[in-house]
């Protein structure tokens, strides 16, 4: 098969071999890239097949740093792969994915990146489990970027430079500016792609995952916000506007509720406002400051 899968990790456990055994059963060259774990995750790896890479943690680590050195390491491997797989260790591939999205490559020549449905393995497990089932759950189509569950074509992949090993979060959408400012298409398709094991079960964990996302926001507006583009400018507006207006928030719940029907989800959506503001704040913060971000861990 000219497809290979480069799984990113650390401490993932029995979710790794979840994730890897569902890219053995499908015939794939398994690259895991190991970000200083202190569980068997390395040995575990090895055992199942895969390719490991220990990334140097004298260099900064980011999980864009980790999907080039393992797309690297699964080229020199396989010289002729023509499709990479990426994924987060905490994922396991659906059965028919990889058959369902190069069907679509197929059809579409200009595809850059296919994606589908990441699907949380347990949502009843937690509020924020079932939370984050509704945010992966985004429209079928053209659209503007993908997450981290994506198969892409290593021609576009090698022609963008690849992920920004600079950006600490979102260095999905970020890669996807650049690939569609090359001309390149990014496609979500009707189909199962992965089941994800979020794993969130206290609130200061959902906080530090929101807080995450408003510093990817801030990061990515701050690359490519300016026009055409205007990347993310919609929610750094909105995070902080409403962070600020929070006597308000009653008639933001509201249009959240009408729209998805989750009081839950509406709920969330509308407290994630100040953790978002507080990301983006961060990343200014150490932007003046003339300093690099650090990782925010929230597992």
């Amino acid at each position: 098969m000219n497809v290979g899968l480069v799984a990113i990790g650390r401490n993932e456990g029995q979710r790794l071999r979840a994730c890897l055994e569902s890219g053995r059963a499908q015939d794939l060259a398994l690259v895991y890239v190991d970000s200083n774990s202190t569980d068997d995750s390395v040995a575990l790896a090895k055992s199942l097949g895969a390719e490991v890479i220990e990334l140097d943690l004298s260099v900064p680590f980011t999980a864009a740093r980790a999907r080039n050195e393992g797309a690297a390491r699964l080229l020199q491997m396989c010289p002729t792969i023509e499709f990479i797989q990426f994924v987060d260790g905490d994922c396991e591939l659906r059965a028919d994915w990889i058959a369902k999205a190069l069907s679509k490559f197929g059809a579409k020549p200009r595809a850059a990146i296919v994606c589908g449905r990441r699907r949380e393995r347990f949502p009843e497990a937690s509020a924020y489990n079932a939370i984050a089932n509704m945010e992966w759950d985004t429209p079928v189509g053209k659209s503007l970027s993908s997450g981290g569950d994506a198969l892409i074509r290593r021609t576009a992949f090698e022609e963008v430079g690849g992920y920004n090993p600079a950006v600490i979060a979102g260095e999905e959408p970020e890669m996807c500016v650049r690939l569609r400012h090359l001309g390149w298409e990014i496609w979500r398709i009707d189909a199962e792609m992965t089941l994800h094991d979020a794993a969130i079960t206290r609130f200061g964990q959902w906080w530090k995952r929101t807080i995450r996302g408003g510093h990817a926001y801030a990061e990515g507006f701050h690359r490519h916000g300016a026009p055409p583009e205007l990347f993310n400018r919609r929610e750094v507006i909105s995070n902080y506007v409403w962070a600020i207006a929070w006597p308000l928030w009653p008639l933001l719940w509201f249009k959240i509720y009408r729209s998805s029907q989750s009081a839950r989800y509406a709920t969330f959506t509308t407290l994630a406002k100040w953790p978002m503001a507080l990301g983006q704040l961060k990343f200014h913060w150490h932007r003046l400051r003339g300093k690099k971000s650090q990782i925010i861990e929230y597992k």
